[in-house]
């Protein structure tokens, strides 16, 4: 049987803390014997103070990491110096220094920071929540953060983002070691889906530059009011009364990319919007979001969030649930 151990931090996310003993609690072989054990811990073996307004009560302390075959460190809202300076602080650092050689290593969201502070992403791809993407990639410049991916695997390490994305990385997990056969059934079992489409990049909101600064701001708001037609370069910096290439390099400069790319994100953040709020067709989404064909559409989402508008549409504008 393979052993799991999670370990419960200080100001431990209740809801990622539970999900390696739901989900894998859930995998049992043909005969009905289950494949995994799950264990908790925290490091002195004494209750955990949880995110919310309780505590937590757990059966071990962290020689219990040593013992297992998976370490798994959920998120927590509470990692101090971890988070604000990339430091474990000392008990920590010993008890991820005992796990033995060969141990699969597991975060979800941001006990992630937990494994980077730990040395253990140095060069290594990683996961994490979206929010955190950003800061986590400066604090530790050696490690490749995808902020777009539900979850990434490393072989012996494996990282996730927030929330439901450690769900899809334990069912990847089962599926790993015991196939898609048992990882379906426990999906089924905990009626969640056995695979999503696409990663993050579609659950993100990304803000509009302010359109009150700089001095392609104008044309960007006016943009903005035109997107259904078919803007060109040369319309952009004609509105500004610029050449192509002064425009074209003070826009850059300004936004920090390329109109062509600047123009494509908004009106697929226009499409986004148009599929969770209406029922249009999608060759009028298409239309009215200036992509003028559904095939264009579909290209443009699916490059940005890894899903078609179909799949966009039922993930954040589903049926009315059966009564």
């Amino acid at each position: 049987m393979h052993r799991v151990g999670v370990l419960a931090l200080d100001g431990v996310v209740p809801f990622e803390l539970g999900i390696p003993a739901r989900i894998f609690n859930a995998a049992h072989d043909k005969d009905g014997n289950p494949l995994y054990s799950v264990a908790t811990c925290s490091l002195d073996g004494g209750s955990v103070r949880a995110e919310g307004d309780y505590g937590l009560t757990v059966s071990h302390d962290a020689s219990l990491l040593a013992t297992v075959d998976t370490v798994v460190v959920p998120p927590s809202h509470r990692l101090g110096p971890i988070r604000e300076e990339g430091r474990l602080p000392g008990p920590l650092r010993d008890a991820l220094a005992a796990i033995r050689p060969g141990t699969r290593i597991v975060a979800i969201c941001t006990g992630t920071y937990v494994l980077a502070a730990a040395g253990l992403l140095d060069g290594r791809p990683a996961a994490t929540h979206w929010r955190e993407a950003e800061r986590l990639q400066r604090m530790f410049t050696t490690t490749r953060i995808d902020p777009d991916v539900l979850y990434v695997d490393d072989g012996d390490v494996l990282t996730s983002a927030g929330v439901a994305a450690g769900i899809d990385l334990c069912l990847h997990l089962i599926r790993r070691d015991h196939g898609s056969q048992i990882a379906n059934e426990v999906a089924r079992s905990c009626v969640v889906p056995p695979w999503r489409d696409g990663g993050q990049a579609q659950y993100i909101q990304r803000p509009l530059p302010d359109p009150s600064t700089g001095s392609t701001a104008t044309t960007r708001a006016w943009a903005m009011e035109h997107l259904t037609e078919p803007l060109t370069l040369a319309d952009l910096a004609a509105h500004t009364n610029m050449s192509v290439r002064t425009f074209s390099r003070r826009f850059r400069d300004e936004v920090g990319t390329t109109p062509g790319q600047w123009l494509t994100r908004q009106r697929v953040d226009l499409a986004r919007q148009f599929l969770e709020t209406t029922d249009w067709p999608i060759d009028l989404v298409a239309h009215r979001a200036g992509f003028g064909t559904g095939a264009s559409l579909r290209q443009h989402l699916h490059a940005t969030t890894g899903v078609s508008p179909q799949a966009y549409r039922r993930t954040f504008r589903p049926r009315q649930a059966a009564r």
